[in-house]
Formats: C-alpha cells, sequence, structure tokens
C-alpha cells in the first residue's frame, strides 16, 4: 500500500478474496511451491489487481492450465552491480526476467565511483516502468579506499539527499572494513543512514575474530565475501547473513554449500554479484545457480527458499519472495525443479514472459546522458618502464576462479636497465592509469596468471575505481592499449604492438553500454577470443583484470598509486 492508502482498492481486493467478485487470473493444474511450509502443493492460485487474493476455484476472467508445471514466486536478487553486465538497468532488465527474475537489489558504487550522485540518479531513473522491480542500496565506500583515486567522494552528507528515494533499500556494502571496525566516524557516519532499521550491507573478506565482531558492532548484516566453508561459518554463527556467491568471476557456491542446513538455511541466500552479459544469456541469472545448487545436492524448496523468501525478508520486502494472499503477484513457471527452465513470469499478475519470450514492448528509456570521455593527458611510448635496482619485486598472482589473489617475489630479466615482462614463467606488466582527474597518475606492477604470450588486454571497468587497467606484455602493446581506450571514450580492448585485435566500447561512463545484452556478448565473444590469440587461456580474462585494482579484497592489488597489501590495507613498494 501507498502512504495514502487507498481503502476501496484495498477492501476490493478482500471482497474478491471472499469470492464476492471475478478475479483477475486462476492459475489450475499447478504444482505450487509453498516456502513457508516446504511443501508442493496441487490448488488454484488466484490474482487478483496484481495480487494473490486465494487458494479456491474462484470465478476468473481469465484461467491459465499449468499443465502440471511449477508455479512459484518471482527470484529475488539480493546483491548485484548492474553495471557488470555492461547493460543499463533497461537492458539488463530484458534479459533477466526471461529468467524468472521479478525483484533486483544493486548496489550501484561502480557508476557512482566515476560520477557520484548522478549516477546513482541515471541508475534509478534508467530503472523506471521495467517489468521487474529495481531496489538499489546507497554506495557506502566512493571511493572504497583512500589508496585510489576515483571519479567521485561521496559523504554521508551527499547519500543523505537520496534516503527518501522509494527506491532506496539501505546502505551498501561497507567495503572499508578496517574503517568499521576501527570505528571511524566519516564511515561511521554512512552506516548511521541505515538506522532506523534499514538493511546494511557488509564486505569483509577473511575477517573473523574481534574485528569482525567489532565489525558487526558497526552495523552490517550481511556478507557475501565468504571464501572459505571455515569463514562462513564463523559468520554465520556470530549471526550475520551468509551471501552464498556464485558470479561470473567468483565461484564460492561449491565451496560454501556445505554450510547450509535444516538449522540456518533461512539465513543463508544465493547473490550473482558480477555476471557478464554472454552469462546472463547462455547460463542464466539466479536459475542458474538454482540448477547448480540443486545438483550439488541442496534440497529444492530450500534452494528457492535461498532466492526468494529470505531475500526479501532481510532487506525488509514485505509482500514479496512467496506465493500468500495479499502479496504481490510476482510469479514464474519452471517445468521441473532439477533443470529449472524457466517458460513463464508474471510480474505484479501481468504476464512479461510467455513461452521463454518477452511479451510486449520494453519501455525505451534513453535519457540524455553524458558519455565517458577520458580525462588522460598524452603519455609518452617510455611512460611505464620499470628500473632494475638490483632488487625483486612484488608480484600478484591470480587464482582461478576467484577474485581473491595471491602473491610472491621474483626476479625479473632486464632489458637496457629495466625490468620486463617474464613471459617463460607467466609474468607480465599491469598498469593503471587514473582516468577521472587529468593529473596522468599511475602505476606500475607485475601480474602472474593470465598467460598472455604478447600484446595486451585493457579495460577501464576496473573495480571500484574504474581507472584504466591494462595487463601487457611489451610497454609499445601496453601504451595503445591506454591510447586506444581514451580515444573510444572507455571499453575494452586487446592490441597486438600497433594493431587493434577487437574493442567493446563503454560510452556510459567507461562501463556500460545502450547495446543489447546479446550485442554486448557477441562483442564480448570477439575479445575473449582476441585475447586467447595472444596466449590468454582464461575464460573470463577481462573479469578477472577488472577486479586487479580492487583494494579491498585480498592479498595484494594494484591501484593507480601503487600496490596494496591488503591485509595490512597500506601501500607498499613494488620492489621486494
Amino acid at each position: 500500500m501507498s502512504s495514502k492508502i487507498d481503502y476501496e482498492r484495498w477492501q476490493t481486493r478482500i471482497a474478491a478474496a471472499r469470492g464476492d467478485r471475478e478475479v483477475d487470473t486462476l492459475f489450475i493444474n499447478g504444482k505450487i511451491v509453498n516456502v513457508f511450509n516446504g511443501k508442493i502443493e496441487e490448488k488454484p492460485v488466484a490474482v487478483f489487481d496484481g495480487h494473490v487474493v486465494g487458494f479456491d476455484d474462484y470465478g476468473a476472467k481469465r484461467i491459465i492450465d499449468l499443465e502440471g508445471k511449477y508455479l512459484l514466486p518471482g527470484l529475488i536478487e539480493g546483491h548485484i552491480h548492474i553495471e557488470s553486465s555492461k547493460l543499463t538497468p533497461q537492458r539488463f532488465a530484458e534479459v533477466v526476467v526471461k529468467h524468472g527474475t521479478t525483484t533486483v537489489i544493486a548496489d550501484p558504487h561502480e557508476i557512482a565511483n566515476v560520477w557520484g550522485i548522478d549516477g546513482i540518479r541515471f541508475m534509478i531513473d534508467n530503472s523506471c516502468n521495467l517489468p521487474l522491480k529495481i531496489f538499489y542500496m546507497l554506495p557506502s565506500c566512493v571511493p572504497a579506499t583512500d589508496m585510489e583515486t576515483a571519479g567521485a567522494v561521496l559523504t554521508a552528507e551527499d547519500l543523505k539527499q537520496l534516503l527518501n528515494d522509494p527506491s532506496i533499500l539501505g546502505v551498501g556494502e561497507l567495503m572499508n572494513f578496517p574503517g568499521a571496525f576501527l570505528g571511524d566516524k566519516s564511515v561511521l557516519a554512512k552506516v548511521a543512514l541505515g538506522s532506523g532499521g534499514k538493511p546494511i550491507d557488509g564486505h569483509a573478506p577473511g575477517l573473523s575474530g574481534n574485528n569482525l565482531s567489532a565489525y558487526m558492532v558497526a552495523g552490517p548484516n550481511t556478507d557475501h565475501e565468504c571464501f572459505t566453508l571455515k569463514e562462513a561459518e564463523e559468520k554465520l554463527a556470530a549471526g550475520m547473513i551468509v551471501m552464498i556467491r556464485e558470479g561470473s568471476t567468483a565461484h564460492n557456491l561449491e565451496t560454501l554449500l556445505p554450510i547450509v542446513n535444516s538449522v540456518n538455511e533461512r539465513r543463508c541466500m544465493f547473490v550473482s554479484d558480477d555476471r557478464r552479459a554472454g552469462d546472463l544469456i547462455h547460463k542464466g541469472h539466479l536459475d542458474d545457480i538454482l540448477r547448480m545448487a540443486i545438483k550439488l545436492g541442496l534440497d529444492a524448496i530450500t534452494a528457492i527458499r535461498m532466492v526468494t523468501i529470505n531475500t526479501a525478508e532481510t532487506f525488509g520486502l514485505r509482500g514479496r519472495g512467496a506465493i500468500r494472499p495479499g502479496w504481490r503477484a510476482d510469479l514464474c513457471v519452471v517445468e521441473d525443479l532439477s533443470e529449472f527452465k524457466v517458460t513463464d513470469v508474471w510480474n505484479r499478475g501481468e504476464t512479461v514472459i510467455q513461452d521463454s519470450e518477452n511479451i510486449g514492448e520494453m519501455p525505451q528509456i534513453y535519457d540524455p546522458v553524458k558519455t565517458g570521455a577520458l580525462t588522460v593527458p598524452t603519455l609518452p611510448d617510455n611512460s611505464f618502464e620499470v628500473k632494475d635496482l638490483g632488487k625483486a619485486v612484488n608480484v600478484i598472482v591470480t587464482i582461478p576462479g576467484q577474485i581473491v589473489t595471491d602473491s610472491e617475489i621474483a626476479r625479473l630479466p632486464v632489458s637496457n636497465g629495466n625490468f620486463v615482462s617474464d613471459v617463460d614463467n607467466d609474468i607480465i606488466k599491469l598498469i593503471v592509469v587514473e582516468r577521472h582527474t587529468g593529473k596522468g597518475g599511475f602505476a606500475v606492477g607485475f601480474i602472474k596468471g593470465l598467460g598472455l604470450k604478447k600484446g595486451a588486454i585493457g579495460s577501464t571497468v576496473a573495480h571500484d575505481s574504474h581507472n584504466i587497467i591494462v595487463a601487457g606484455v611489451d610497454d609499445q602493446s601496453i601504451i595503445n592499449t591506454v591510447r586506444a581506450l581514451v580515444n573510444s571514450g572507455g571499453g575494452q580492448v586487446v592490441v597486438n604492438g600497433n594493431e587493434i585485435l577487437s574493442l567493446l566500447p563503454l560510452p556510459i561512463a567507461g562501463l556500460m553500454s545502450d547495446n543489447s545484452a546479446y550485442e554486448i556478448a557477441e562483442n564480448e565473444n570477439d575479445l575473449i577470443a582476441a585475447a586467447k590469440h595472444i596466449g590468454c587461456p582464461l575464460d573470463e580474462p577481462f573479469m578477472t583484470l577488472s577486479f586487479l585494482a580492487l583494494p579491498v579484497i585480498p592479498k595484494l592489488k594494484l591501484t593507480d598509486r601503487g600496490l596494496v597489501d591488503v591485509g595490512k590495507f597500506q601501500l607498499i613498494s613494488l620492489y621486494a
């Protein structure tokens, strides 16, 4: 109900529930997934005025025969960064609704780190009148740390102006976990925006013991950064709600699924965090996670609860997450509870997907937006040389299937007094160039595990400040990669020497495009093929690259200000 109660409309729904008037839709011959009692029930479901009103053979304007298929609540995404799909909210909706998603809780801190409040407002405006509801959490860490340069700095006072927007649910993931458990006043001021019962998301990889307790006292209630079973068990036992993440880069589901049992399953949920367009199309969204969990042995109804009622209750979304009289008729149909193929979807009782296809036209929301001009001065060809000082260097080491990294110390080959890539040992250069202020700041490091044999790959998607990040074998390819990204106004590119092998322009903040998911996915496939051509064996090279500048995820990362030891939460020297 709205703040101004429409009693007449409310009374009409009650009359429909009594059977005193015809309902809009009656679903018959379906197997109803009851997330309250954990049973499959064969009974009619009546919908009136966008709400479920009862379970009887009501007179109805429209009867839908489910022919033995399963009817379940629409799926709810509890934590995602839409920008990481490279899609605008509208384009994102076009693809995920087909997979049964009817509600999304997103954190727009990617675009907020580039455009600040204007970026958040762009996301909210682009989410209007879609066949699903997108809620947003206020980005609490713009920038994530003081060890990088972002395009904006958002204080608690800045964020307060958005607090009363109906699309804002609470406070987004608190990535500055040292600031939280040390009681930094500016951090606590942002957490205080969630006072009065608004949800506050956490982000505390590896946090344990007294520091975890202090972090929880600061306010966060959820965590999606568990990488080990022991960590997840400690956080659950302490009272946190654990989000089990399965994204395009971070694959935590198989590791963490054993924590879920009959005692704690209502305090667990599945989230995707980051999924690229191609994965949304070909693998799916939350439906893909459900398939995986069920195949790994999780009870199907328990799994469904973890993307419906559990998420709704965590975020205070009363009226969503279950098939219940008085609640929204956000529904989807699957043929069975193993393959989980979604065939039909209803948003507030209106058909939006029928026989796996969109019904009707998606609203066209092409608001004029400034595009992603990058303010980077001209860089000389020798900008990224690293002098041999007679010392070894600290090297970032990637870990397959994770966004955490490791580190090692290595001696590198030398040419003309400068360190160069050691291709035989899979160690190449990694550079981050600041793109927001025009001051031309940059840092150089080395990365192991990307597999490049020649050329370079680069992106303006580099969590969370989204500066230019490039990994490359030789300086000429690296500098040409930077120039290609600047000239295109942002995007992702593969370069070999002076040749651009593949380019995906991302003109909206250097993060997104207005193209469809299918166009983006095709372009992504071209990028991945080009990366493989220069030796990179990874299935998700650009997702992996995008997290190498994130100084709130262990162990060693690179920002425009230098190498960051995340455990110590401080900048360290490149030289060991």
